[in-house]
This record gives C-alpha cells, sequence and structure tokens, in this order.
C-alpha cells in the first residue's frame, strides 16, 4: 500500500492510495480519540523520549518538550551532526527526525484508519519537501525517512503535490485560456507558492518561490506578544516555561478562530486576558504581506504597475495550516478578488496530492523547477581573483523522470582546480549571486598529473597558471530528489574526483 506522508512543522499528515480514491489517514490517540494528524512534537517521559500525541499530553502537563523540530531543518548550517539541547540533554537533530517519523511509521500500522490493510512489508511513500528548500534540507528529510524504515519512492515539492490534488478534483476550472493554477501554501513553518500549468494529469511548475522561516508558527508568536500588550506584562517577566505556555495558549486559540470571533481569551499569570481579533489582526497583517512580497515574482504587472494574477491562471489555490486563519484568505481576496479558492482540505491538501503522485494507476506526470540556483567560485588568474559562474539557474525545469544532466569540457588552465560551490535564490546585475546565499559543498581537483597520486593534501598547493593543462570535463547530475552531484573529470588521464553536493556532513 502507498501513501503520500506530508512532514509537517506542527503537524503530520498522510493520505493513502485506494483505486484511485485518496483518503486522508486517521490516528487514534492515547485516550481514544481520532485525528486526522500526528502532532510534530517529542518529549521527555522521565529519560525517555517520545512522540507524537503522548508527546503533546506531557507537554501539556509541563514536560520538557520540543516542537516544530522540522523547522531546524532550514538553517543552513545544519549538518548530521547537529545537535539540539532538551531539558540539559543534547540530542541529534538527524536522530530526533528519524525517531519522529519511525514513530509516525508504527503509529500507521498500529493505531490509525489503515492498519487493517496492512501488511509486514516495507511501508512506500512520497514525501513532500518545502519548495525552497536547500539540497542540505532534502538530503536529511530523506535521510531520516529511509533511517526510520520508508520505502521513498520520491521526493516532491509541497505546493507542486497540492497542485495535484487541485487539478484532481478541481480539474473543470481549467480551459484552454486559464491554464494553470497558483498554490499559495502557508504551512507551521514555512511559506511556498508555485506556478503550476496543467493540462489533464500532466503537470508542469513554470516558478516557484519560498520563504524558508514564515509560517503559522510565526502568528502564534504575533498573537503572544498582543496577548501581553494587553496584559501590560513584559515577556521577561514570564521567565521561559512560561512564555513556552503562553505561545502554546495561542497557538490552539488561534486554531479554534473563525470569522465571526471578536474576542480571545488566553490566560497570564493566573489571569484571563481578552485579546481583541483585530488587534491581533492588525498585528499579524504584515505577516500576510511579506508572502505577497514573496510570490511577486509569480505575478503578472498591470499597465498601473500592479501586481495581479495572469489571465491565464484559473485561481490561486490556498493550502497549509496556517493558511486556515480567516485574515488569510479575507486579505487574499481583497488582493487577488475572486479567483482565490481555498482549499476544503486545508493542512491534508499536501498528503493527499502527494498520495496521487505515489498512485501509480493516476498517472499524473510532473516536471518540476530546482526552486534555488546553483553555481560556483572558481579561480582565476593564477589564484588571484575568483570568478563566479551560474551553473544551473532557480526556473531551470527537470526531466518528466525528475532528473537531469548537465556537462562543460574545457582546457584547464591552473595546477589546481578550487571549486566553491553555492545555492542561490537570484542574482545581480553582474551575474554574482546576492540575498538567499547558501554554501553548497567545495571540491578541489588537480589538473597537475603529478598531484593525481597519492594523498597529497591539496589545500596547501600553490595555485598556478599552466600553459598546457589537460582537456576537463565537469558533469552534475539532478537526481528526482533535486539532490546534484558534480564528478570532474581529466579526460586525458582518466583521474576524476566526485561529490555529492548539498550533504551536510
Amino acid at each position: 500500500m502507498r501513501f503520500g506522508v506530508d512532514f509537517g512543522t506542527s503537524r503530520t499528515t498522510i493520505a493513502s492510495c485506494d483505486r484511485g480514491n485518496y483518503p486522508v489517514v486517521s490516528f487514534e490517540d492515547h485516550q481514544g480519540d481520532i485525528h486526522d494528524y500526528i502532532p510534530s512534537i517529542a518529549a521527555l517521559d522521565g529519560d525517555h523520549l517520545v512522540f507524537g500525541f503522548q508527546a503533546q499530553a506531557l507537554a501539556a502537563q509541563g514536560a520538557p518538550a520540543l516542537r516544530s523540530f522540522k523547522r531546524l531543518l532550514s538553517d543552513p548550517q545544519v549538518t548530521e551532526q547537529t545537535t539540539i539541547r532538551l531539558a540539559r540533554r543534547d540530542i541529534g537533530l538527524l536522530d530526533l527526525v528519524t525517531r519522529y517519523l519511525a514513530h509516525v511509521a508504527d503509529t500507521l500500522r498500529y493505531a490509525s484508519s489503515a492498519t487493517s490493510e496492512l501488511g509486514k512489508g516495507p511501508l512506500e511513500a512520497v514525501i513532500g519537501i518545502p519548495a525552497h528548500a536547500h539540497s542540505g534540507q532534502r538530503f536529511l528529510t530523506l535521510e531520516a525517512f529511509r533511517n526510520a524504515g520508508w520505502h521513498v519512492h520520491s521526493m516532491i515539492n509541497e505546493p507542486s503535490a497540492a497542485g495535484f490534488e487541485y487539478t484532481h478534483r478541481h480539474g473543470g476550472t481549467l480551459n484552454s485560456k486559464r491554464t494553470s493554477v497558483l498554490v499559495y501554501d502557508l504551512g507551521g513553518g514555512t511559506f511556498d507558492a508555485s506556478l503550476v500549468h496543467a493540462r489533464g494529469t500532466s503537470h508542469e511548475v513554470q516558478a516557484s518561490r519560498g520563504h524558508n522561516m514564515l509560517g503559522g508558527d510565526d502568528f502564534d508568536l504575533v498573537l503572544a506578544h498582543v496577548t501581553l500588550q494587553v496584559a501590560g506584562i513584559a515577556a521577561a517577566q514570564l521567565g521561559d516555561a512560561g512564555w513556552a505556555e503562553l505561545v502554546e495558549q495561542c497557538r490552539i486559540a488561534k486554531e479554534s478562530l473563525n470569522a465571526q470571533t471578536r474576542f480571545l481569551t488566553l490566560e497570564v499569570q493566573g489571569k484571563a486576558i481578552s485579546v481583541p481579533v483585530a488587534q491581533f489582526y492588525d498585528a499579524a497583517t504584515c505577516l500576510v504581506e511579506e508572502t505577497f512580497t514573496t510570490m511577486l515574482p509569480l505575478l503578472h504587472t498591470d499597465a498601473d504597475g500592479d501586481a495581479q494574477l495572469g489571465a491565464d491562471i484559473a485561481g490561486l489555490y490556498v493550502v497549509g495550516g496556517g493558511a486556515e486563519l480567516p485574515l488569510v484568505s479575507r486579505l487574499l481576496r481583497t488582493r487577488f478578488g475572486r479567483r482565490v479558492h481555498r482549499s476544503p482540505h486545508g493542512s491534508t491538501s499536501t498528503a493527499i496530492g502527494l498520495a496521487i503522485a505515489a498512485d501509480p494507476d493516476a498517472a499524473f506526470t510532473l516536471r518540476d523547477t530546482l526552486a534555488r540556483g546553483v553555481g560556483v567560485f572558481r579561480e582565476g588568474e593564477a589564484g588571484a581573483q575568483v570568478t563566479f559562474d551560474r551553473l544551473l539557474t532557480p526556473d531551470m525545469r527537470l526531466n518528466l523522470d525528475g532528473t537531469m544532466t548537465f556537462t562543460r569540457t574545457y582546457k584547464a588552465a591552473h595546477n589546481v582546480g578550487w571549486f566553491r560551490f553555492v545555492e542561490y535564490s537570484r542574482t545581480d546585475e553582474a551575474g554574482v549571486p546576492s540575498g538567499d546565499v547558501l554554501p553548497y559543498g567545495e571540491l578541489r581537483m588537480p589538473f597537475d598529473p603529478h598531484l593525481q597520486h597519492g594523498t597529497i593534501d591539496l589545500s596547501v598547493i600553490a595555485v598556478e597558471r599552466t600553459f598546457d593543462g589537460p582537456r576537463v570535463q565537469e558533469r552534475y547530475r539532478v537526481d528526482t530528489n533535486g539532490i546534484i552531484d558534480v564528478e570532474i573529470v581529466d579526460l586525458d588521464t582518466g583521474y576524476s574526483v566526485r561529490q555529492g553536493l548539498g550533504h551536510p556532513h
């Protein structure tokens, strides 16, 4: 049996493939109540680490807990050795995520609506990843799923998966004039937007933009600050435990909001505080406007200079748990009018789309973009200069099977090549990466045949210009998960150096 798994910042949702239907899997908590998600939370029960519903219950009783740990994966400094602290205990982040995903697998097998249909074979899945995730985040997420016992068929950008769910259920809105959908995906920890062209079951992502540090968690923090403002209390007066408790209260209160709610009641230091919803919305509007700024490159600029939905867009499809806040739909409709459609499946839309992608009989195909560019700083003028070379641009499209290869051949001009790879979201007018630039790994290649033997430390070899260097070929391969492998080959001697980029060791 195959599944679509949306590992979320605050909740993990799963949908199954069932003969052309894609029901959301429900889970039973420790009290026998049924939910369509598993909380993405870890907590300590004494010295024992627990997850999901049990962790959520312990956290409510004051146990040390970790929420939103998925968001930590988006930090470009994270490696396989990164640790996080919980109650004076250091826990490896990769180990934590792996153990959580193993808990998800166990809950699916033994305490879910799919339990009776599962055998003892591997759990097969297509998993989601934020569209703007850097390669290290992709690698660690994939590694955690595999270490947890999942058989991962592919990893798909989350808004691209939501595009599958849109056309599966709302394909009638697409026609010869309106051929695309703009997916607006505001989750618990990230925001992504993708412009998806659809023709039947064939999907092609035109472009994607994202913000890895903007999501529902940030709205919780805004509400907490507004609550303290109304109460006339400084955050420092609460202490760390009191602040964490208030933020959790705010999350629960925010999720209970509907269009008619006028006040929220929260407790601060034993006193009930009545917070006007309008005051919360005024403070949170800037977060929604930041999503508008992020997706600006995907919009059409009219004659007055205003950014609007292009004429070929059937609708703006609003998905993700964070987007269930009434303020989000209100501001989107004010800005973009009637073509704003909120998914009736809300936070489970992506999981349904991933299940559609996992179903071989659905015949859906996807041609996605890289979402982030890749370039390399190289040695120039005998090491006196460094030049930047754009290899792959953010909007470069992958082949239908999700892979892409790219080669370049030249005559080496130095004894040693020092390649410093980076990921970037944009370049300036001079073609140099700017803004969101992340180290992507580095590689040294000996072009001098005398340096191609033994275990010479190339970092201590001075770069020198040569006049009769070898013919060199660089080979880049992007796999189905958006992770890039580079091989540099001396075509004269056959010597080569190969490395997977973005593997955060």
